[in-house]
């Protein structure tokens, strides 16, 4: 009874489906994945890496926990097989570790001491399977070829649909796994990370593996236009909704239709908007600038923002309903200084796409040269490395570009205009402190220059870390 009962229970994979038998499963359509074996049992190890690979399946042994992490770290794999009992890290504790570093990852367990509670808490924690040594050979195949075909991409070998982004970095490579399995969904998902770092490329990379990847992708700025113009350019307007409008505008909600639509920069969307948009996401229609009819829109929403929202959250200037409609999957991408093995990649890209265009005899960068741009800073991340890379490219009179010239062009980005959104940043907070300076930390006189009321300049000055007590006669002040 309990032996049938187990075997229920193993059949159960994370999703709470029974699997196939292997006498209903397409055999072997995962021939050539990627299994990674783990087993502290050498003779075992290798028996079974034997049997894996006479069935087509290229294999990766290890004799631990740690060391199968170590190996992850080096190339992921389509599915890790585990022991269950080994010594300092057991299969469970290895899947738990395997899901932080590679969410969605499939891991198969395999022991020698099966039990119904061994069976139930692995599945609950999301074990694909579970399995008892002696392993049946088709049972194993068919729990291997379910467990491909669930993956996460386990029926798409294409990756046409992440082509524009170029990366090594595991990091990077777990934002793109991510992005993977959220494609297939209609879910919200938010992109956080600094200037530069590839949010849009994300997002179109999410569009072109979603199943809305042949209608529009559209994107906007919402901090780019003022707000009467971002909300017609949005949700469009009617003949004679304001000074200039002569003609009905078709807004980008409407064009995204069947599509999606990217919102970038959305921390800086003003609040009266936020109102309108996140009734537009809740009644799935908008009404266009100065009509009185609605219009239904069937639109997938991505955004993103360096902004931290939680802490505009925090002073009001972002709706806590909006972020939460917006925010139910976040990506976070690292900034191009943690992800340093990327650079020569990107580099060697970038100037073969420039060389193209301007100066085909340009074939790439010195060692040397590349050498200084994998260990540059980069404060503006992928898009610094961009104009480096054009401005090298466009100055070279040699095929190989070399160090010096590179150190010409970090040179002239460090002196470079700063963006609109960090040179407005930069005016406000050294406009608050010249107030704060004149009144001596008088807010409500300061609030009375500034013209605004107190409410919000208490959120200016919190938003720019500025405390009026460090301007009051006698105070140390810092800015």
């Amino acid at each position: 009874m309990e032996a049938a009962r187990l075997h229920d229970i193993r059949h159960l994979g994370a999703r709470g489906a029974e699997m196939p038998t292997g006498s209903t499963h397409a055999a072997g359509h995962g021939r050539g994945a990627h299994i990674l074996l783990v087993d502290d049992d050498v003779s075992l190890l290798r028996l079974l890496g034997m049997r894996l690979e006479s069935r087509g399946f290229r294999v990766t042994t290890a004799e631990s926990g740690q060391e199968a992490l170590r190996c992850l770290g080096v190339e992921r794999p389509d599915l890790v097989l585990s022991d269950l009992r080994m010594d300092e890290m057991d299969g469970l504790a290895l899947f738990q570790a395997i899901q932080r570093e590679v969410p969605g990852l499939p891991v198969i367990i395999l022991t020698a001491h099966g039990s119904i509670p061994d069976a139930v808490s692995a599945t609950q924690q999301g074990v694909f399977s579970f399995l008892t040594k002696p392993v049946d050979r088709d049972e194993l195949f068919a729990a291997i070829d379910d467990a491909l075909v669930h993956a996460p991409g386990g029926n798409e070998g294409d990756t046409s649909w992440r082509a524009e982004i170029i990366t090594r970095s595991p990091e990077m490579e777990r934002v793109l796994e991510q992005a993977r399995m959220v494609a297939a969904s209609d879910v919200s998902v938010l992109v956080t990370g600094p200037s530069g770092s590839g949010k849009e490329l994300l997002a179109r990379a999410i569009h072109h593996a979603s199943p809305r990847a042949d209608k529009p992708f559209v994107a906007i700025n919402c901090g780019a236009l003022p707000e009467q113009l971002l909300e017609s350019e949005l949700f469009g307007h009617a003949k004679g909704a304001f000074t200039g409008a002569v003609s009905e505008h078709r807004g980008l909600f409407q064009a995204a239709d069947g599509g999606s639509l990217f919102l970038d920069e959305i921390g800086d969307m003003p609040l009266p908007l936020q109102v309108k948009l996140l009734r537009a996401l809740q009644e799935r229609q908008i009404r266009p600038l100065g009509s009185t009819v609605t219009v239904p829109v069937n639109v997938r929403i991505l955004s993103a923002t360096h902004r931290d929202l939680s802490q505009a959250m925090h002073q009001g200037e972002f709706r806590e309903d909006l972020f939460y409609r917006l925010n139910v999957v976040n990506l976070k991408l690292p900034p191009l200084k943690e992800r340093a093995e990327d650079v020569p990649l990107l580099a060697r890209h970038l100037v073969a796409q420039a060389a193209s265009r301007h100066k085909p005899f340009v074939k790439g960068f010195s060692p040397e040269a590349l050498n200084l741009l994998a260990t540059s800073a980069w404060p503006g991340n992928v898009r610094q490395l961009v104009n480096v890379v054009e401005q090298c490219v466009a100055l070279t009179t040699s095929p190989m570009i070399p160090e010096a010239l590179v150190a010409q062009a970090l040179a002239a980005e460090d002196s470079a205009l700063p963006t609109f959104n960090d040179a407005r940043a930069g005016f406000e907070r050294s406009y608050l402190v010249k107030v704060l300076k004149i009144t001596e930390g008088n807010v409500t006189q300061a609030a009375r220059i500034a013209g605004r009321n107190r409410t919000d300049f208490y959120k200016l000055l919190s938003r720019h870390e500025l405390e009026p007590s460090a301007f009051k006669p006698g105070a140390q002040v810092s800015d």
